[in-house]
């Protein structure tokens, strides 16, 4: 009996503490982060009036203010509201992949045709730039890094949950778990990765390119590549500063979704590592983390060595690879990989036109709305990213090359941890479609990673890997997003450090209520939603490039005697008269 009541008393008081430092925790997490933030205005910012950036001239009030705004109250509503606010969000994107997905799906099919015509014809051989051997990259380290930035830590955890995601819900008729489904299970997602994907940033790549290195306009804002809203009318004014909203905008909800869908994934593998559990507090630690690191990046002149990490996590993520590759079923990936893109390329137009299964609400097609959406919201960041280190090439060596090294990289992922999983799940080493119906992506992760040899080193090597790239992304996006909303730029100038700032305390805050909310299909939600504005950047961008090669064409000749010397009637030699007139206004 003694014994007995001592357990109990033991477990009751172990209880009370338990509930002691729950409620000490909730009290004190406010208080601690309201210390750091006193901490941090003390020693980082001169005076109080450097917080309220508003006060800074170079900052445009038009752009910076609605999205500030607007993201700022989404972020509160997703944080209040918590997963009561998914239903909503469930609803909204059913509207979305319903009412809307011929946009998605003609934006894609027309920038694909129009860059397949472009670089085989005699425009694909248009310079961006004179060679300068000195400061221009080779293929290689161009390919590498274009491949790098593009990919993000949510290709490592997508490529291995996606496939099992098809296997339950398979494209073209197949049952669910049947042997067709496997062969297809890699199909739809290496497609969402795939040709049609990666040349959606060719649109923001090549009209920003041509624009810096061939009409020598330095190039700050995506508005600024556009000929019909070069101008200074007001209503001109007016679409510009709307095109640099509806591009923040992009920006915001697609990179928020990838931090906020990465972090849970990060916070799980962390707790298999240090052995704490997975909870809220885990997930605020991170983000606190984070926050700190961005900090320090933009004040303490830490950015060459950020750059540098962001160069190793690439390695690290290849290093992942091989490991898995060679330790696993390497026969079985190489023989379902070439099955898989065998499938992709004989169903590639039914595919484009999102009928990969009958009606217009399957899986797949769902799928595919919210990756489109997803690639539109990265366009202009990667644009601007790969035109300043594409000077010298052609416009076909950089739209070939991005279907290379970034359609190839990304279909080695799908291949590797998409073909392991599924090879985990058709020999009954693992149930690895049971723990994420119950677990969700994180737990898919981990349990994946488990499997292999020296479990816990790939762990730290998977979770390296991801948070590297969770810092270097907020930082460059928020770089990326500061410049859009500064007014001037020339002569070298940055952004303004509480401009970046700003950005990221958004960015961080969003990203914290797509965690609260939780659930893939928020995140889905968000980006499909992020990414529908820029459909219309997306189709104003492809009439600048079309307006651009054409009249550098026109530009070549002298036009009076090149309309003397044409047999045309009086109307057609007024059209091309007036096009030439226009480009050449534009070109100076």
């Amino acid at each position: 009996m003694p014994v007995s009541s001592s357990i109990k008393y033991d477990r009751y008081d172990d209880f009370r503490s338990k509930i002691r430092l729950s409620n000490a925790m909730q009290v004190l997490t406010p208080a601690v982060l309201l210390f750091l933030l006193l901490v941090f205005l003390k020693y980082f910012v001169n005076t109080w009036e450097e917080f309220f950036i508003l006060h800074s001239k170079n900052v445009d009030r038009a752009v910076f203010l609605p999205t500030m705004i607007l993201f700022g109250v989404v972020s509160m509503l997703l944080i209040i509201g918590g997963p009561a606010v998914q239903q909503l969000m469930n609803a909204i994107l059913s509207f979305v992949t319903s009412k809307y997905e011929w946009m998605y799906v003609s934006i894609y099919i027309i920038n694909f045709v129009f860059f397949m015509v472009l670089i085989f014809s005699k425009y694909g051989n248009i310079r961006l730039g004179s060679v300068d051997k000195k400061h221009d990259y080779n293929s290689f380290q161009w390919g590498s890094m274009v491949f790098a930035t593009a990919i993000d830590a949510s290709i490592l955890m997508l490529s291995a949950t996606d496939p099992l995601q098809y296997l339950q819900h398979p494209a073209f008729g197949a049952k669910a778990l049947s042997t067709k489904a496997y062969l297809y299970a890699n199909v739809v997602g290496q497609f969402n990765w795939g040709p049609m994907a990666w040349m959606m940033f060719a649109t923001a790549t090549i009209a920003i390119a041509y624009t810096m290195y061939i009409k020598k306009v330095p190039v700050r804002r995506l508005s600024a590549v556009i000929p019909v809203l070069a101008g200074n009318q007001a209503y001109k004014k007016v679409l510009r500063q709307f095109i640099d909203f509806l591009v923040v905008f992009g920006i915001m909800g697609g990179i928020g979704s990838s931090i906020g869908m990465e972090i849970p994934v990060v916070a799980r593998i962390l707790s298999l590592i240090i052995g704490i559990k997975d909870t809220m507090y885990l997930k605020l630690a991170l983000f606190s983390i984070l926050l700190v690191l961005f900090t320090l990046t933009v004040y303490a002149g830490l950015n060459k060595g950020i750059k540098k990490l962001s160069a190793w996590h690439i390695y690290l993520a290849i290093l992942f690879l091989a490991i898995v590759l060679l330790v696993g079923p390497t026969q079985y990936l190489l023989k379902s990989e070439g099955q898989s893109l065998g499938l992709m390329v004989q169903h590639f137009t039914a595919l484009s036109f999102n009928k990969a299964n009958a009606g217009t609400n399957g899986f797949a097609q769902h799928q595919t709305l919210f990756y489109w959406g997803w690639w539109l919201a990265y366009m202009p960041v990667m644009g601007l990213f790969i035109a300043r280190i594409s000077h010298g090439k052609t416009i076909r060596q950089v739209v070939l090359g991005m279907m290379s090294y970034g359609v190839m990289g990304c279909l080695s992922f799908y291949a590797v941890l998409g073909g392991y999983a599924l090879w985990l799940q058709q020999s009954g080493t693992l149930n690895v479609v049971k723990i994420l119906n119950t677990q969700g992506q994180a737990g898919v992760e981990a349990a994946l990673i488990q499997t292999l040899p020296m479990d816990k080193v790939m762990l730290v090597l998977f979770c390296i890997s991801c948070f590297i790239f969770l810092a270097t992304t907020i930082s460059s996006s928020a770089y990326i997003v500061s410049s859009f909303t500064s007014l001037d730029l020339s002569n070298g100038k940055q952004p303004s450090r509480w401009n970046r700032m700003a950005w990221v305390i958004v960015f961080i805050i969003f990203s914290l209520g797509i965690v609260v909310v939780g659930g893939f299909q928020t995140v889905q939600a968000i980006c499909t939603i992020a990414g529908f504005p820029l459909i219309f950047v997306c189709a104003l961008l492809l009439y600048s490039i079309y307006q651009n090669i054409t009249g550098r064409e026109f530009s070549r000749l002298r036009v009076p005697e090149y309309l003397n010397a044409i047999k045309a009637n009086p109307i057609e030699k007024w059209i091309l008269n007036y096009h030439a007139n226009n480009v050449r206004q534009d070109d100076l």
